[in-house]
């Protein structure tokens, strides 16, 4: 064949060509039409997804606790700690006394002052008796006799016989004595409570109800007059409006801080319901978080109060799922994403939504782990359209032929073959 004729030949094979290809992309609903070049797919995988808040914190102690002081009914004496002190449950605090107990032991002081006069007019008593009674007997006569004597006698002096006046008078200083003694008991008793009370006095001491450390002491005495604070350190924050519909006590958190090399881990345990500050329309308001840090052991580094952590807070995680990338699912009246089936076409699925973090997507009904889906595709995709994806040069090497083995060889050469 001469040259003219190649040229010829080669110039109607090519309109044939051009020809045959417009003919396909101008038919309606050809099979070029609706064929998709897939550049970009993945699999359906098993995975997890957590979903987080990420916000921040700082080391403080799990609790504080107030001491009061009522300035009313007590005498305050002097503190026995410092700010700053390191003390343990039954630590003395300080000390005083109260103004109840110096009125008791005045009264106490009056009564006993009381008793120790009756006690001396009847020792009194008792010697005119005895004096009166020591008359009788003598040969000097009778002496005169005292009123109160006579009075208490009941007797008739001038009438009765002398055994009968010794007798009276026995009687007499027999229920004196019995006066006398009962007195010194009471007089004994309250020497013990103003004992008591005097101890009191001197040793009134507040102590501390668990370990901690003094964190600020009031010298003006304005309650609280003590404040303590726990050797416990835990995470306070703040959530957002937004994040507080989230978060819930006993989520789990972690926590890093550029003063520890090893990462904290703990839950949360309280949400303030009230924002720290009152509400307001023109600012987004704030809700306390406390974070509890569970311990690592005694090798642990202690944590230094008013470090900044970086704290995230776990609020949902689900593992072995399956999972596709967020820009794989599309939406129209409900979701759906792209399956391509082994047959060489685009299927649209509708899925069942699930647990959406971290850029992807739980599908809870839909294809399944091992699918392939598309992944953002470039032109809007007809469902049922066959597919091609393009040629991976970087793969068409010899060691990635010896990979395959023989079964693999001849199923992918007869593919080949038989595919249409």
């Amino acid at each position: 064949m001469s040259g003219k004729w190649k040229i010829t030949a080669v110039s109607i094979a090519s309109i044939v060509l051009i020809t045959v290809n417009i003919y396909l992309l101008e038919k309606k609903e050809s099979k070029v039409e609706r064929t998709v070049l897939v550049e970009n797919w993945i699999k359906v995988k098993k995975d997890t997804i957590t979903d987080t808040i990420q916000t921040n914190g700082v080391i403080k102690p799990v609790e504080e606790y107030d001491i009061y002081f009522d300035t009313k009914k007590n005498d305050f004496k002097k503190f026995l700690v410092k700010e700053g002190d390191a003390i343990t449950a039954g630590s003395s605090l300080f000390e005083y006394t109260t103004t109840e107990l110096d009125a008791q032991k005045v009264d106490l002081e009056a009564e006993k002052t009381a008793a120790g006069g009756e006690i001396a007019g009847i020792e009194e008593y008792i010697d005119k008796l005895r004096s009166y009674q020591a008359t009788l007997t003598s040969d000097s006569g009778i002496a005169a006799i005292d009123e109160s004597v006579e009075k208490n006698l009941s007797i008739d002096l001038t009438t009765s016989s002398t055994d009968l006046i010794k007798s009276s008078i026995e009687q007499e200083i027999y229920k004196q004595e019995l006066e006398k003694n009962s007195l010194n008991e009471k007089v004994k008793m309250l020497d013990a409570k103003l004992s008591s009370i005097e101890e009191q006095s001197n040793s009134i001491v507040t102590t501390s109800e668990a370990d901690g450390v003094v964190k600020n002491i009031n010298k003006n005495l304005n309650n609280p007059i003590i404040s303590i604070v726990s050797i416990n350190m835990g995470i306070a924050g703040e959530f957002s409006e937004e994040e507080m519909k989230k978060a819930k006590v006993g989520m789990t958190i972690k926590a890093s801080s550029s003063d520890s090399i090893k990462a904290l881990k703990g839950t949360i345990g309280r949400i303030h319901s009230y924002p720290a500050e009152e509400p307001s329309l023109k600012k987004d308001n704030k809700f306390p978080f406390q974070a509890l840090i569970e311990p690592e052991g005694e090798e642990t580094e202690p944590l230094l109060v008013g470090s900044k952590v970086d704290l995230t807070v776990i609020t949902n995680e689900k593992a072995g799922v399956p999972s596709v990338p967020i820009e794989a699912v599309h939406y129209q009246k409900q979701p759906y994403i792209y399956k391509l089936t082994k047959k060489g076409y685009v299927d649209k699925h509708y899925i069942k939504k699930g647990l959406k973090a971290e850029g992807k997507q739980e599908i809870i009904e839909g294809p399944s782990v091992g699918d392939v889906i598309l992944l953002k595709p470039n032109v809007a995709v007809k469902n049922h359209s066959n597919f091609i994806t393009p040629i991976q040069f970087e793969k068409l090497k010899v060691a990635t032929y010896k990979k395959f083995t023989s079964r693999e060889k001849v199923r992918y050469l007869l593919l080949g073959i038989l595919e249409k």
